[in-house]
């Protein structure tokens, strides 16, 4: 039996090696043209980006409920994280936060801390990573917090989308609205603010010239690679993220990297064809 929990949000996109009993991914809700999908092991991406493709007014994504959170961080006395989106772009992790202190509440001597990635996606998973990492060796809580916690503000997260619609329908990105405009072919290329907000990192006439401004991008802020993994979420097209993913590991030496696939979060705000690199 573990000896702690982990609650993450189902943005944190995750493979068959980040599946066990102590890790528990708590869904959002996502939602087209009235119809409501739970972001879970019974999302279909395929259907679920015909859905997108087909709908005018695009999806929708609400966070968890508190009591999904505290239901997640475990009915009884072992320690409890949880891993959410940016808190500056959803409202997971404020549900997260409350649903610790309603749990802490019946079970005062509980510790739980909760993580504001400021990320999301392939960002996500990296911090569950090194969450693990700092479990497995055995860290204390508090030793476990300060090393998880000083990762995420070294953490960079990258995107090429194909579209930003979602973005921009939400509300996302209101302040980038003017900067993709009508530029035909322009493709952003966007990445995360210290603060877990969405900056314009620049900007390549197709597809092709993006990714290779966010490589020339890694080149610019990453320190030490040969001390990180670089993960890549792709949503739909993953020969774009392995030729991707081979040509950072060739001019830059991280020590691994992983290919995720983009979940229901992942797959409404990436959408088909888009890119996240986190490390």
């Amino acid at each position: 039996m573990p000896q702690y929990h982990i609650a993450a949000d189902s943005c944190t996109d995750h493979g068959p090696d980040l599946r066990d009993e102590s890790i528990t991914y708590v869904p959002l809700t996502l939602s087209v043209d009235g119809e409501e999908i739970i972001d879970d092991t019974t999302f279909d991406r395929d259907a679920f980006l015909r859905k997108i493709a087909a709908s005018e007014t695009g999806g929708r994504s609400a966070c968890p409920s508190p009591q999904a959170f505290m239901e997640a961080y475990g009915a009884d006395d072992r320690d409890a994280y949880g891993i959410t989106l940016s808190a500056v772009l959803s409202g997971s992790y404020n549900s997260a936060v409350l649903g610790a202190q309603m749990l802490q509440e019946e079970r005062p001597g509980k510790k739980i801390h909760v993580f504001d990635s400021k990320s999301a996606a392939s960002g996500q998973t990296l911090i569950l990573m090194k969450l693990r990492e700092c479990l497995k060796a055995n860290f204390s809580f508090e030793k476990t917090v300060e090393t998880v916690e000083n990762y995420i503000k070294e953490q960079t997260t990258v995107f090429v989308l194909e579209t930003l619609d979602a973005f921009i329908k939400n509300g996302r990105i209101r302040h980038l609205e003017g900067m993709v405009g009508k530029l035909l072919g322009i493709k952003p290329v966007l990445g995360s603010t210290p603060e877990g907000n969405i900056q314009k990192l620049g900007l390549g006439r197709g597809t092709k010239q993006a990714l290779q401004k966010l490589v020339n991008y890694i080149g610019t802020t990453v320190v030490d690679p040969a001390e990180k993994v670089l993960a890549i979420t792709h949503c739909n097209c993953k020969e774009r993220a392995l030729a991707l993913r081979d040509e950072i590991m060739a001019r830059y030496p991280f020590k691994d990297s992983v290919i995720l696939e983009s979940a229901g979060v992942s797959s409404l705000y990436a959408a088909d064809g888009g890119i996240v690199v986190a490390y």
